[in-house]
C-alpha cells in the first residue's frame, strides 16, 4: 500500500513517515518493542520521520507481562517470570527512555498479557491484586493500557483496578475473547479518559488459519461485518465521551487494514449522516 518501494529492512523510519501523512492514519502500533525495548537511537530516528502531533501504541516488553513461560522458551518452560509486572524493569527499560527519546509522540503503552495457563494459578482476583500494586508504583498521567488473553480476567475488580489508576482496558478482537461489542457490553468497561482497541483477528480464528486465508495481505479478502459495526460503536461512544481513540488494525483481521480503516472509516461518516 505504499506508493514507493522499500528495502526488506532498514527502512522503517522511512516507511513510518509516508504512514503517518495518510489522512486516516492518526496513530501505528509499534509490536517490535514486545520482543525488545527500543534503543534511544531507534525511538529519535523514529521521531524525526513523524509529523509532530503524531502518537503511536507501543506495546511493552514482553519481559515484563509473561506470567509463566511457554514452550517457545523450553530452557524456563512452566516456570515462573521473575520479571513479572516489575515496575522498576520498566521504568528503567522503557518509560525513561520514551520520555527522554520519545516524548511527544508516546502514545499509550500496552501491557498484553498473553494467554496465562491454568497450571499456573493465577485467577481474576490475583491478577486484579498485582495490577494494583504494578500501577500504583508507575507516574499517574501516563497513558497505560491492559490488553488481556483470559476472557475469565475481565471481572469487576479488573476494571476497577484499571478505573482507579486511569488505565485504559484495550478492547481486542482476537481469536479466544469475546468480541469487541461483548466487551464493550461489560459494565464500566471505559475506564481510563482515552480508548484504547486493537483489532487483530477475528473470534474464534487462529493466527496460523488467518494467515493462511488473508496472505498475502494486499487486499481484503474476508469481510468482517459484526467486527466492523463494533469498530463504529467503539468510536462512536469515544467521541460521547470526548476522548480520544487509538484504534489499531491488522493486517490478519481482514487482509489488508488500510481498507479496513478505510471501510470502518465510511461507515462510521454514513452512520452519523
Amino acid at each position: 500500500m505504499y506508493h514507493q518501494a522499500y528495502p526488506a529492512t532498514g527502512a522503517t523510519a522511512r516507511m513510518l513517515g509516508e504512514y503517518a501523512r495518510w489522512p486516516l492514519f492518526g496513530t501505528v502500533g509499534i509490536d517490535s518493542t514486545f520482543y525488545r525495548p527500543p534503543t534511544p537511537e531507534t525511538l529519535e530516528e523514529y521521531a524525526a520521520a513523524l509529523p509532530a502531533d503524531f502518537r503511536c501504541v507501543s506495546k511493552v516488553w514482553d519481559r515484563i507481562t509473561i506470567h509463566t513461560f511457554g514452550r517457545n522458551r523450553p530452557d524456563a518452560a512452566g516456570h515462573r517470570n521473575d520479571d513479572f509486572l516489575n515496575a522498576d524493569l520498566f521504568l528503567d527499560a522503557i518509560y525513561d527512555v520514551y520520555r527522554d527519546h520519545f516524548g511527544a509522540h508516546t502514545g499509550p503503552f500496552v501491557f498484553e498479557f498473553q494467554a496465562v495457563p491454568r497450571s499456573a494459578r493465577l485467577d481474576a482476583s490475583a491478577f486484579a491484586d498485582q495490577l494494583d500494586r504494578f500501577f500504583g508504583r508507575l507516574p499517574r498521567g501516563a497513558p497505560y493500557a491492559v490488553e488481556v488473553r483470559n476472557p475469565e480476567f475481565l471481572s469487576p475488580a479488573y476494571f476497577a483496578v484499571l478505573r482507579e489508576h486511569e488505565v485504559a482496558h484495550v478492547f481486542n478482537s482476537w481469536t479466544r475473547m469475546p468480541s469487541i461489542g461483548e466487551q464493550l457490553d461489560l459494565p464500566d468497561s471505559f475506564t481510563a479518559p482515552f480508548t484504547v482497541c486493537r483489532a487483530l483477528l477475528r473470534p474464534g480464528r487462529a493466527d496460523a488459519d488467518a494467515r493462511a486465508v488473508l496472505e498475502p495481505f494486499d487486499r481484503v479478502r474476508s469481510v468482517e461485518t459484526a467486527v466492523r459495526w463494533d469498530l463504529v460503536r467503539l468510536a462512536k461512544a469515544t467521541i460521547d465521551r470526548d476522548a480520544d481513540a487509538y484504534i489499531v488494525v491488522n493486517n490478519r483481521l481482514e487482509g489488508c487494514a488500510p481498507l479496513t480503516v478505510e471501510a470502518v472509516a465510511r461507515m462510521l461518516v454514513e452512520d452519523a449522516a
